[in-house]
């Protein structure tokens, strides 16, 4: 027998998965997408290591500082620094200026002391990506600018990164806990059980999410302390996104309970919860996983809308769309565009995951 010498020549043998991934990496938009999903997932991880300013810390002399550039290169050797920073007022508008001091060079080291915070939660450090030596970066390095309270804008995105990745990625979970369950329940049982979870299926998806999320949200008191809300905003996100993985789940399971290894499993006396949780939904994992992905996206814009029209998460809490809040006025788009930063990690996470979940949902079912 001739010994298959190209990885192509062992499909017909390979495991779904492998056909699964090897679908998947022919997908380059696909494929690129879920670098970019990682590395957002890494900003969530190391937030307080890449932001190098307190995000909490304001600074009224430095209100809306514009993004600062990094020179690289002084006296013809290697050199990163900033240049300080001169504040005038001009006499006619009365409006606050800045303008680069050459005389004042402070230099930007990699791996620099700064606050302090709990790495992962483990230990207590100061080491951050950037830094600056000689003086604090709350006062000199603003990459991205500065708000109106003078934060930096930079450090605050990367905290808010992690603030709306991390009630999108909990909402899903939620939302995927519930929409198996009710889809299993449904698809497998049938008659009443069935009728009654589609009919609350169908009122759910009849009220339009945005006012039926602005009602639900609206009716978190302001009393509550950020991590309260913080929970608040993810169940309800999450109690709403369950219907459509339930109604998919549902056409899945009634279309296998039919086949001869679950009349087989209920001959050898396996229980309804044994025949749904170990031998059907296994076999919708890959479209679990898919549908999953597709959803992280609409989890995430939902919480940014919600926190963009002030029902969601409120400062002192840092999200995506928190920022965006402080920056909805035509006056900061026209004067001070550096306030709508938070639109480009929004928008480039979003992409990335729904390009990923349709490289995820065309490879699901490698036999098509």
């Amino acid at each position: 027998m001739a010994v298959a010498t190209d990885a192509w020549d062992q499909l017909p043998t390979a495991s779904q998965w492998t056909l699964i991934r090897k679908r998947f990496m022919k997908h380059r938009v696909a494929a690129v997408s879920a670098c970019v999903v990682a590395l957002f997932y890494a900003v969530v991880i190391f937030a307080d290591f890449l932001a190098y300013s307190d995000p909490a810390i304001s600074n009224a002399q430095r209100a809306l500082v514009p993004p600062q550039p990094i020179h690289f290169f002084e006296d013809g050797g290697f050199a990163p620094h900033v240049h300080g920073l001169l504040r005038t007022r001009d006499p006619d508008t009365f409006e606050v200026l800045y303008a680069a001091d050459p005389a004042v060079r402070i230099p930007v080291r990699l791996f620099a002391h700064g606050y302090s915070y709990r790495f992962l939660g483990l230990f207590e450090t100061d080491r951050h990506l950037l830094g600056t030596v000689g003086a604090p970066a709350e006062s000199s390095l603003f990459l991205f600018g500065a708000d109106t309270v003078g934060r930096d804008l930079f450090s605050r995105i990367m905290v808010a990164v992690r603030t709306s990745l991390s009630i999108g990625l909990a909402a899903v979970f939620v939302s995927l806990v519930l929409g198996m369950l009710m889809g299993a329940l449904s698809g497998f049982y049938g008659g009443l059980v069935d009728t009654a979870i589609q009919r609350l299926i169908e009122i759910l998806r009849a009220i339009p999410t945005i006012p039926l999320w602005m009602g639900i949200a609206a009716a978190i008191p302001a009393s509550w302390s950020v991590t309260s809300v913080y929970f608040a905003v993810t169940l309800i996100i999450a109690l709403i996104g369950w219907t459509e993985l339930a109604r998919e789940l549902r056409g899945r399971i009634m279309a296998l309970k039919h086949e001869d290894f679950v009349l087989a499993a209920e001959l050898c006396g396996a229980r309804p919860r044994r025949i749904i949780f170990v031998h059907l939904l296994p076999l919708c994992a890959s479209h679990i996983i898919a549908t999953t992905t597709l959803a992280l996206p609409t989890m995430i814009a939902s919480e940014t809308a919600l926190g963009f029209l002030g029902l969601g998460l409120r400062p002192p809490a840092i999200s995506l769309g928190v920022l965006l809040n402080g920056a909805q006025n035509v006056q900061s788009f026209a004067l001070y565009p550096w306030l709508m930063w938070p639109i480009a990690p929004t928008a480039l996470v979003i992409f990335a995951f729904n390009f990923f979940g349709d490289g995820l949902r065309d490879a699901a079912d490698p036999y098509a």
